[in-house]
């Protein structure tokens, strides 16, 4: 069927596997929430929001960048350029999975659905950031940041400012390796007149400057330790999180970006998944 191929296409375009790499903070956000697990109703729409949320963020950045893309030989194969969908399907995707996410918004309380259009509006304006900023790095982390404050609404229906350090941290996190990612398009952005940090301070200078973003991130995350009352477990987890991170940034070097995908799709993905694990099993066996 032609819906069902165009769904698939879609989402390997969106790869929409990589929800991990914000979901599992998200879930962090929930817990802390809720000083342990939450209900199975909140735990579900938390997920189904945070995965039509991407889904919704990314097929926009897909439909946003299609001119880009396909000027960039690097990109030139994907779905949208290589006309293997069309615009109005990747529109239509993008306007039922912001549907799905308001209705699971609806589904927690008042205030994540009052929230839901402010959050949708940051994850799909992202799209256009890099042709103005050279900070849209920044900005994309943020997207994702927003993921553990937005997941503690969900559980409490308010918010705490001690969730905002995990925020801080994951905007910190995603934005070092979104400028590991965009080392590989430098040149393109110069000749395209695209903005990002590589772009301006070339490989060697930007790596060091995501290697700052991620020691920040560690900072961050324990702070939060006390400010939760987190035990050795947790701590564990921040460990943890620093060496994964220090054999991201071997894998990546001013002269060969060959493991970047490594780096950048593997290693987050682990990273994500073991710090919340850390962290639930702090809380869960705390109690």
């Amino acid at each position: 069927m032609p819906l069902l191929h165009n769904l698939r296409v879609t989402l390997e375009m969106i790869k929409w596997e990589h929800s991990i790499f914000a979901l599992p903070f998200a879930l962090c956000g929930a817990m802390l929430a809720a000083s342990g697990l939450p209900t199975a109703h909140q735990l579900f729409w938390i997920v189904i929001a945070m995965i039509a949320a991407r889904s919704a963020a990314m097929a926009f950045n897909r439909l946003a960048d299609a001119a880009i893309d396909a000027a960039n030989p690097r990109t030139s194969t994907r779905a949208l350029p290589a006309g293997n969908l069309s615009p109005a399907f990747v529109t239509t995707f993008v306007i039922v999975s912001s549907a799905i996410f308001i209705v699971a918004a609806s589904q927690l309380n008042r205030l994540a659905l009052y929230l839901s259009p402010l959050a949708l509006a940051v994850l799909l304006l992202y799209s256009y950031t890099k042709r103005f900023t050279r900070w849209s790095h920044i900005v994309l982390g943020f997207a994702l940041g927003i993921a553990p404050s937005a997941a503690w609404i969900a559980v409490r229906g308010s918010l705490d400012p001690r969730i905002l350090l995990l925020t801080a941290a994951v905007t910190f996190w995603v934005a070092g390796f979104d400028i590991l990612y965009a080392c590989q398009d430098f040149q393109f952005d110069r000749d395209a007149g695209l903005h990002s940090i590589p772009r301006y301070l070339g490989i060697s200078r930007s790596l060091w400057i995501a290697r700052a973003f991620h020691l920040i991130m560690l900072l961050l995350l324990i702070a939060l330790l006390p400010a939760f009352a987190l035990g050795k477990l947790a701590f564990c987890g921040v460990i943890a999180v620093a060496l994964l991170l220090l054999y991201e940034h071997s894998l990546v070097k001013p002269d060969d970006l060959s493991k970047l995908n490594a780096a950048f799709f593997t290693m987050n993905g682990v990273i994500s998944v073991v710090f919340v694990l850390f962290i639930a099993a702090d809380l869960l066996f705390r109690k």
